[in-house]
């Protein structure tokens, strides 16, 4: 019988999506053996949307307080004070969608550990998006050569790959992250998360399918 697709639309700078990772994680870990699943970048922080932190995305100083009540999960002092407050690091989703596709190439497997190993950097290491070397380190982390992994992050192949998927997610309809959507096969989705949900909701959704 054919695996159904668990697909996880995401934006690495995405602080409800960061606040999701455990339980995307979870997921994963519990439904792996079930189905497939594909990460697919949206793009949320490019064209116009992209800039300096200070001025793009002012709204994180209020709601990654929410992020950390309803989640747990914590954004460090080092991005809070760094990179939040200090303003200047240039936001933008690209480096991250790049990367991300750079490194389905090797471990598609691997994928969702990958995008949360991603919103980490982001919101508890506090690199900089534009910092590529931090990519490379990233992948050695997951086995693979970091100054190979640099070096694919300039083919304009990936990159090609990442803008796809921006536009597959408009495409869609997907207008907020993170959602989670079930393909059983039949090549149709099923919404079953939007936004950040706990675990059990999730699957309470996949039960009802």
């Amino acid at each position: 019988m054919k695996k159904g697709t668990i697909f996880y639309f995401y934006d690495a700078l995405c602080g409800w999506c960061y606040g999701f990772s455990p339980v995307m994680m979870e997921v994963y870990e519990k439904y792996k053996d079930e189905y497939d699943f594909q990460v697919i970048s949206g793009g949320m922080m490019t064209g116009e949307r992209a800039g300096p932190i200070g001025e793009v995305a002012p709204f994180i100083k209020d709601g990654y307080k929410q992020v950390e009540e309803r989640s747990g999960v914590k954004f460090s002092e080092a991005f809070l004070k760094d990179i939040l407050e200090e303003g200047s690091t240039e936001f933008t989703s690209i480096p991250t969608a790049v990367a991300l596709s750079v490194f389905k190439q090797h471990k598609p497997q691997e994928q969702v550990a990958f995008a949360s190993r991603l919103q980490k950097a982001i919101y508890f290491d506090a690199i900089q998006p534009m910092d590529t070397e931090a990519y490379g380190k990233m992948a050695e982390e997951f086995g693979l050569n970091g100054e190979e992994f640099i070096a694919q992050m300039q083919d304009k192949k990936i990159v090609e790959q990442s803008f796809e998927e921006f536009s597959v997610c408009q495409q869609i309809g997907v207008n907020g992250f993170p959602t989670l959507a079930v393909d059983k096969g039949e090549g149709k989705l099923y919404a079953i998360a939007r936004g950040y949900v706990p675990l059990e909701m999730v699957e309470e959704n996949l039960k009802n399918l």
